[in-house]
């Protein structure tokens, strides 16, 4: 088991321990290949980082900003900031200027680094018109400066630490100030139904989750390759990769999110953090495949698929032992067809996944584990350092409906409306700048989630809803509507959901079509149309999504399941303020732009 250290100090002290070993992984824009870098070297990045902070006057508890996709340079930067005992400000790498703006001015920013083009100009409108913003290091050399006095290439910033004649006695003056009580990280919620809120983080909140996860995860090696794939402004990816880090694993950074599919057959992580949402598109990626196979070969697929389920959850998973005969069979299928399938994906040398983020159908959930993808389902938010609850990866015990096993030393119960509360020193100890918020969010030193669940017999987390988005209807049932969505949107024509409920006689949705699927069946079908707007208003393809809609929800109350729907020609998107940048619906927003198409289900 590995030491814990101050992530202020842990590139210093790798590098003596580790020098020539490698830490991350990242694809040569240039030439297309992987490259590796050593800790000796990162830790060489660090420091030059580090002292060029110092030498540009950057004090202690200073807030430092990042708006940038994934790179190796902005964790370089992350722990520079913690190495001089200033805090770093993660941003979203598609955020608007307005976004940005907002944190700025809350956080009091004064320095920012962006990663391309895209965010080197959102930073420069922000720069014109703040008055804390005053430098912008753009990471990328390619970005065009286009004259700003303010902006400074990446290359030309390390210089001044390089130069300095002083920097290092002030770095090593700093480095001997760490203390776990330093403000490491503030990390802004999404705001899905208020302003985005700075949720403190202090590097005792990171120390105490290395050690949880160190009790929970303790077969991870040194061998292991993890693949940085969700943004690194999340909680769950920059936790991780903490992790990743203290615990000696390699890191591939994917810069590019739609490069995924590429990225992990190049990789073949046996690990990787990813959202209900890349599983449930593996999901239907696979259904479609089998669907589009000749007859003997889908039953054939089917039929490995339910040998899977049988022995994986229905023995496997309650500790039982399986039929000579069925693991016979399941060790035949494990080798071949589902090695291939494995193998296709980028999955072929996977040992466990962990999935948090919103709710994952049991539906995905039954079928990954048939397959012998080892999905480890947890729950956690930002406010408590990641992980609340999780599967163990390494224990065969699990409960589908559950998102698992609570972590050691982390305090779960139930509340008032059954909220779940939490306590315990990964929890957050508050909002920056945010008394009222503050004084709403505890209740006698409980953190209340708002999300409303109950523990098992077991003592495992089984998450209900969330209780702001809980619709009442007119008729006074509860509907959750994450719940309703997540069975439509694992419909491989069937992108987005939204559903309507609240104040209502019954249940409504809207629909965005997974318009590639849907072309290609309404070409099949030799439906003619000029438009989407001309497709989706075809008689055909709304009974089309009517029946499917009613084969999704067949497992709900009937008060749950949706009587009308709308089929949008547009998606929900950031831009459009519809989604939050971790891409939750805005709800009341949705509702706002879409008001005529909802009055029209009801008033019909």
């Amino acid at each position: 088991m590995e030491k814990l250290i101050h992530f202020g100090r842990i590139a210093f002290e790798k590098a003596k321990a580790c020098a020539n070993r490698t830490v991350f992984k990242y694809r040569d824009d240039a030439t297309g290949e992987w490259r590796n870098i050593s800790w000796s070297d990162f830790a060489e990045q660090v420091r030059s980082i580090a002292k060029s902070l110092i030498e540009l006057g950057i004090e202690e508890e200073d807030r430092i900003a990042i708006f940038s996709q994934n790179m190796v340079e902005i964790i370089a930067v992350d722990l520079a900031c913690q190495a001089i005992r200033a805090t770093t400000v993660p941003m979203y790498a598609t955020a608007s200027a307005s976004q940005i703006d907002y944190i700025i001015n809350d956080a009091e920013i004064s320095t920012i680094f962006v990663g391309e083009q895209y965010q080197y100009d959102r930073a420069v409108e922000v720069l014109r018109q703040s008055k804390y913003l005053k430098r912008i290091v753009a990471i990328d050399p390619s970005v065009q400066l286009n004259g700003v006095d303010a902006a400074i290439s990446f290359e030309d910033f390390k210089k001044h630490g390089l130069e300095s004649q002083t920097a290092d006695q002030l770095l090593n003056e700093r480095m001997e100030r760490l203390s776990l009580n330093d403000l490491t990280t503030l990390i802004y919620t999404s705001g899905t139904t208020g302003e985005p809120k700075g949720v403190i983080i202090r590097q005792s909140n990171y120390q105490q989750a290395m050690k949880i996860h160190d009790i929970r995860l303790k077969n991870v090696t040194e061998k292991d390759v993890s693949l940085c794939f969700l943004p690194l402004s999340h909680i769950f990816e920059r936790a991780w990769t903490y992790f990743c880090m203290h615990r000696n694993m390699v890191v591939a950074v994917n810069k590019n999110p739609k490069e995924i599919q590429t990225v992990i057959k190049e990789v073949q992580p046996s690990m990787m953090c990813a959202v209900p949402r890349f599983w449930e598109k593996v999901y239907m990626g696979v259904n479609d495949k089998i669907e589009g196979f000749p007859s003997p070969l889908r039953k054939w697929m089917l039929h490995a698929v339910r040998i899977g389920e049988r022995r994986n959850l229905g023995y496997r998973r309650q500790n039982k032992p399986a039929p000579t005969l069925l693991n016979v069979r399941y060790w035949f299928y494990r080798n071949t067809l589902f090695k291939l399938l494995k193998k296709v994906i980028g999955l072929g040398k996977g040992r466990f996944f962990p999935t948090a983020g919103a709710a994952l159908s049991d539906d995905v959930n039954i079928f990954l584990h048939s397959v012998g993808i080892n999905i480890c389902v947890g729950y956690g938010l930002t406010e408590s350092t990641a992980t609340v609850s999780c599967y163990n990866p390494f224990n065969v015990d699990y409960e589908i409906h559950s998102v698992g096993d609570i972590m050691p030393e982390v305090e779960v119960k139930i509340g008032e409306n059954d909220e779940i509360l939490l306590r315990g020193k990964t929890i957050t100890e508050g909002y920056y700048n945010k008394p009222e918020a503050n004084e709403s969010s505890f209740v006698d030193g409980w953190f209340k989630t708002g999300d409303a669940g109950y523990l098992t017999e077991q003592g495992r987390l089984v998450i209900r809803e969330r209780i702001k988005e809980l619709y009442k209807t007119s008729n006074g049932k509860y509907v959750a509507p994450q719940q309703v969505e997540s069975k439509l949107i694992v419909d491989k024509y069937i992108e987005q959901a939204a559903i309507i409920a609240d104040q209502r006689k019954y249940v409504s949705a809207l629909i965005v079509p997974a318009f590639s699927a849907l072309e290609a069946f309404a070409n099949s079908s030799k439906i003619k149309y000029e438009s989407r707007k001309e497709l989706l208003e075809n008689p055909k393809i709304i009974a089309f999504y009517e029946a499917r809609i009613q084969q999704a929800q067949k497992d709900l109350a009937v008060y749950e399941q949706v009587k009308r729907f709308t089929l949008l020609t547009d998606a929900f998107t950031p831009d459009n303020g519809e989604l939050t940048l971790t891409l939750k619906l805005k709800r009341k927003v949705i509702s706002e732009h879409y008001a005529k198409e909802i009055e029209n289900m009801y008033n019909n």
